[in-house]
């Protein structure tokens, strides 16, 4: 019978070339960075493309003339991220993002809550939880600086919550690999807010796979109080701790010594509602109705201010070329939460990948049926997969052994 088994140990000591390290991955990379950068309104995209088509050209280059996978990656990397963003740092360009984090960090600072009261325009509008004003404290405090700006804490956020969620030993490959990938490079140069969320489901996820349930509540705490795409995270751990206790999955993904399922659960769930309480709270109520036409309206396409996130993806065709099309928008919206609630009560998630592959769907059903939204989003389905594959073939992402087993 045939069947799907992670790599043996001498297997993931071997450098066997991946796919998606190959000469063929790095030219379709170069060429998404080129055609980037040559069809993006965006000035730091534009200055990303034209530097990171160079970057995957020579991982191409390399690859193809018979490098190893970690040497082509590293030039990748050194050419999609390191090389765009201290230029962009240089000249002082980055994502609108970057400029309305330092803001709402200042305005933390002076008035209590990062929202102003009065927003007019889309660049007025902090659509983010008050959480995400922390990456512009060091702005706030020290002043506008390289060392400051806040893409690069948001960076190292997403890099160290990532790393920590991968398993031990097996790091540096998926880290440089997502690293490298075009949609985790161009917010890691420009600026992108979705990265330290996404960073922190993942450690969340793998935290509550470690048995280790108070520190999982407090990772999803803090993703959650950074932007409402953390929320659903929070059911999806609670309910792979709920059932834990009959999980099919790895010794690995229930882990030694752990607490009954249903105390895990609760222990899991009421540290996530009190850290992110604590830090969205004071804010919110400082000035609710900010606080509501903020994060709220703007995102829904509420308010007059058009938002800037309008990908062509089914929400926004819907909410734009369709009468009643917003109102249809939401309504799929919120089937897919339902549907997603459901499988979680009819099919918990047994392991820890499977709870990321099934966050992973929701997330990019959310994406796709959201009246505002934009490819950028995608960032989170896609290091939720490339993490749900890591965990279940350490060593080699998304490569996989069937071996032909008889069955007695």
């Amino acid at each position: 019978m045939a069947t799907t088994t992670p790599l043996t140990p001498p297997d993931q000591h071997r450098e066997p070339p991946p796919l998606l390290g190959c000469a063929c991955w790095w030219a379709l990379c170069a060429a998404a960075a080129l055609g980037l950068a040559v069809c993006s309104s965006l000035g730091p995209h534009r200055v990303w493309g034209a530097i990171a088509a160079l970057g995957y050209l020579a991982a191409a280059l390399l690859a193809a003339r018979g490098r190893s996978p970690r040497t082509a990656g590293a030039v990748a990397v050194a050419g999609a991220v390191l090389l765009p963003l201290l230029w962009l740092l240089a000249v002082d360009r980055a994502q609108l993002e970057v400029r309305v984090v330092a803001r709402s960090a200042g305005l933390l600072l002076a008035e209590g809550t990062p929202y102003l009261q009065h927003p007019v325009v889309p660049e007025d509008f902090d659509p983010y939880l008050p959480g995400m004003a922390v990456f512009g404290l060091p702005e706030a405090v020290a002043g506008p600086g390289p060392l400051t700006d806040p893409r690069l804490w948001m960076g190292a956020a997403f890099l160290g919550a990532f790393a920590f969620a991968l398993p031990a030993g097996s790091r540096s490959a998926p880290l440089r690999w997502i690293a490298a990938c075009p949609l985790v490079a161009l917010p890691l140069a420009v600026g992108g807010v979705d990265l330290p969320v996404a960073g922190l489901m993942c450690l969340g996820l793998a935290l509550a796979g470690r048995g280790r349930a108070g520190a999982a509540g407090l990772a999803l705490g803090v993703a959650a109080a950074l932007k409402w795409t953390a929320w659903p995270a929070i059911p999806v751990v609670l309910t792979l701790l709920a059932v834990s206790s009959r999980s099919t999955g790895r010794p690995g993904d229930r882990g030694e010594g752990r607490p009954p399922a249903d105390r895990a659960a609760a222990r899991c769930g009421l540290v996530a509602l009190l850290t992110a309480a604590a830090l969205v709270l004071p804010a919110a109520l400082r000035d609710p109705g900010a606080f509501r036409a903020h994060v709220v309206d703007f995102p829904l396409g509420l308010t007059d201010a058009v938002s800037s996130a309008a990908s062509p993806l089914p929400g926004h065709l819907l909410a734009t070329h369709v009468p009643g099309g917003r109102t249809l928008a939401l309504l799929l919206l919120g089937v897919s939460a339902l549907l997603l609630a459901l499988s979680l009560l009819l099919r918990p998630p047994a392991t820890t990948a499977d709870a990321a592959a099934r966050l992973a769907l929701g997330l990019l059903l959310a994406t796709a049926f959201m009246p505002a939204s934009r490819f950028g989003y995608l960032v989170h389905p896609l290091i939720l997969a490339v993490w749900a594959a890591v965990r279940e073939t350490p060593g080699h992402p998304l490569l996989l052994r069937v071996r032909k087993q008889v069955s007695r």
